[in-house]
């Protein structure tokens, strides 16, 4: 499988001289690329790069199967019609739960949790008391800033923004999903000029406390004015009574605040906006006005105000926020898609159109949360069949709710029962965990992952039938569109219609395979992260899968239609913080993390598992680290 995309001489050289993570010949990646071509002025020049795929790790080599595996590599053709292959590396910052220098003479633990007075939260369950610290570090942004401060760094110095979505268990075993304020950290990396490489000087913790802390931020984006946008998925749920529901939450606020009541629900579930300062320390702002759902990771278009934003919920909705201005997401309109089926078959086709929310500020919003207002004040919600006509049935997380809106009410149910009055104003909230979202700019086409393509889904959109292993959609993106109501849309970046793209289309297995594997290997299974690099005409992808035994990292080109499997994260692994960064110094790089290995489900890993398992705890930590890193090799363009 290759893909391939032309090359400036220039820009291609510039590219090969430092090419971070290449096998090194005497002299240099470059000096190897350009002396075996004659060098010099008169040297052939770089005519295209194309990507060759790896297989996916097999039961023979269980060493690749529990670590971050990439045989991939990059095949270079000249002018002459020559070509060179160079092998493809993966290089991680840190392992969490390993010691990161703080920039001051000291360390810190990487991924580690800290409560509302930033002080570290411990493990009672562990005899030696250690602090909390991740296995889920998720959405990640490299950036760099005008006159950094970061003393220690000899070459430039590039910045990366890092947050871990939750850990999984402690050390009794016992579930911490949701249970600890999620911690985001910034980077000093230290870029050597020749070679490109990132090495890690600083590791600094983001105090959270000004927003409450932070719930379970999954996927993130870089901003177009070089901000960290973050995430908070699976917002907590007031009317969800259920003993589970309510321990989390407890749990959450337990740790956080030091007792079980001081957290409110209705302060997490918003998008959070990272700023990095020149001395790699950085600072939190909480938007409330983007709508209170399961973010995953919004796209933000290049009118600098059109939010498009993945719901990764069950009975989710593709929702769109333009800001009142540019570069500034404290004020604006949220709005909902509305599908009309065109097609039903291979995942569905259809058109879409918007309807109006509200209008809100972050700051009015926030006043209603912090004035006290309730769930009941907003909404009045039932699980059973009121047998009253003043009361809409909805579809809500799998089940069938019954909902009636209080009077004066809209504006709050908008931005903080947004799932709820998205489905009482007639948006279609039947996606299955929409997750990332990003844009081909040349094309005014948008993606967005669908992990599966099931349940609700399914029966809601009139599909024909169920893909478990998911699709990316694309959005054709335009202007002069009319909302629900006839008023006009100030946007030129209004998806107008969504389908899934045919070679993203995963495939389910009737029985698994050899290895495990109950969707088809060498297609998608459950995408998730989703970052478009515009000088490579690449869609990279990122699974996360319960169909695959290893989850990959994808490259698809919109051009070629080639599908290529670049990375193979550990088994049981999620494939998370997929950054595509074209140019950082002359220097072109993929971040790319992975989260909780060796999360064994049965029976998918039940036939690797007593291979690969001794091998994942001797390489994370029994389980307990996970790596924060970077893809290098692909190269720079334009």
């Amino acid at each position: 499988m290759t893909q391939s995309t032309d090359l400036s001489r220039r820009r291609a050289l510039q590219f090969f001289a430092g090419a971070p993570l290449l096998p090194l010949a005497s002299g240099g990646v470059g000096a190897a690329l350009l002396g075996g071509c004659g060098g010099g002025d008169d040297a052939p020049s770089v005519r295209s790069v194309a990507f060759t795929g790896m297989a996916a790790p097999a039961l023979s080599d269980p060493a690749a199967m529990a670590t971050t595996s990439v045989a991939s590599s990059m095949v270079v053709t000249y002018s002459d019609n020559s070509s060179r292959s160079f092998a493809l590396a993966y290089e991680p910052f840190f392992i969490t739960g390993t010691a990161v220098p703080d920039g001051r003479g000291g360390t810190l633990v990487a991924g580690g949790y800290y409560d509302i007075n930033n002080q570290p939260i411990t493990d009672a369950t562990d005899p030696a008391t250690r602090q909390f610290f991740s296995d889920a570090p998720d959405g990640m942004s490299l950036l760099t800033l005008a006159n950094p401060t970061v003393a220690g760094v000899t070459g430039n110095t590039v910045f990366a923004v890092v947050q871990f979505e939750y850990t999984t268990r402690n050390v009794a075993g016992t579930s911490m999903y949701g249970q600890l304020p999620s911690q985001i950290a910034v980077l000093t990396l230290n870029q050597d000029k020749a070679s490109g490489k990132l090495t890690l000087v600083k590791y600094h913790n983001v105090d959270t406390s000004g927003v409450h802390g932070l719930w379970i931020t999954c996927g993130a984006s870089l901003s177009p004015w070089n901000t960290h946008l973050s995430s908070e998925e699976y917002e907590p749920d007031p009317w969800n009574t259920s003993a589970a529901a309510v321990a989390q939450f407890q749990g959450f606020s337990t740790r956080l605040f030091g007792n079980t009541a001081t957290a409110n629900p209705y302060h997490y579930g918003h998008l959070p906006e990272v700023t990095v300062k020149p001395d790699g320390s950085g600072s939190i702002v909480k938007h409330f006005c983007l709508g209170r759902i399961s973010h995953e990771l919004v796209q933000v278009m290049p009118d600098e105000r059109t939010v498009l934003m993945g719901d990764d919920a069950t009975n989710g909705g593709l929702f769109m926020f333009i800001a009142d201005a540019a570069r500034d997401l404290s004020a604006g309109t949220l709005y909902v898609a509305r599908w009309t089926a065109t097609r039903t078959t291979n995942g569905g086709a259809g058109t879409l159109k918007w309807i109006k929310l509200g209008h809100a500020t972050s700051a009015e919003i926030k006043a209603l949360v912090d004035g006290g207002i309730r769930h009941t004040d907003i909404l009045d919600v039932k699980t059973a069949d009121p047998l009253d006509a003043s009361y809409t049935a909805i579809a809500y997380s799998g089940a069938t709710q019954w909902v009636k809106l209080l009077p004066g009410q809209d504006k709050a149910a908008a931005f903080l029962e947004t799932h709820r009055y998205a489905a009482l104003k007639g948006g279609s909230m039947a996606f299955t965990k929409m997750e990332g979202t990003t844009v081909n700019v040349k094309d005014k086409i948008a993606y967005s992952a669908m992990s599966a393509i099931r349940s609700q889904m399914r029966t809601a959109l009139g599909l024909d039938k169920v893909i478990n292993a998911g699709a990316v959609y694309a959005l054709k993106l335009a202007g002069s569109q009319s909302d629900s109501d006839g008023a006009a849309i100030d946007s030129a970046w209004v998806p107008v219609d969504m389908a899934p793209v045919p070679e993203l289309i995963g495939e389910d297995l009737a029985v698994a395979d050899a290895l495990g594997n109950t969707a088809n290997a060498e297609k998608l299974g459950n995408p998730d992260n989703l970052k478009f690099s515009e000088k490579l005409r690449t869609l990279f992808i990122g699974e996360d899968s319960g169909m695959h035994v290893n989850n990959f990292l994808w490259a698809y080109n919109v051009d070629t239609k080639v599908l290529t499997r670049l990375l193979s994260c550990p088994v049981g692994a999620e494939s998370t913080g997929l950054h595509a960064v074209d140019q950082v110094n002359g220097f072109t790089y993929i971040a790319s993390n992975f989260q909780h290995p060796g999360d064994w489900e049965a029976p998918l890993h039940d036939i690797v598992r007593p291979l690969v398992e001794p091998l994942i705890n001797v390489n994370y930590n029994k389980r307990f680290g996970a790596a924060v890193g970077y893809l290098a090799g692909i190269p720079q363009v334009g």
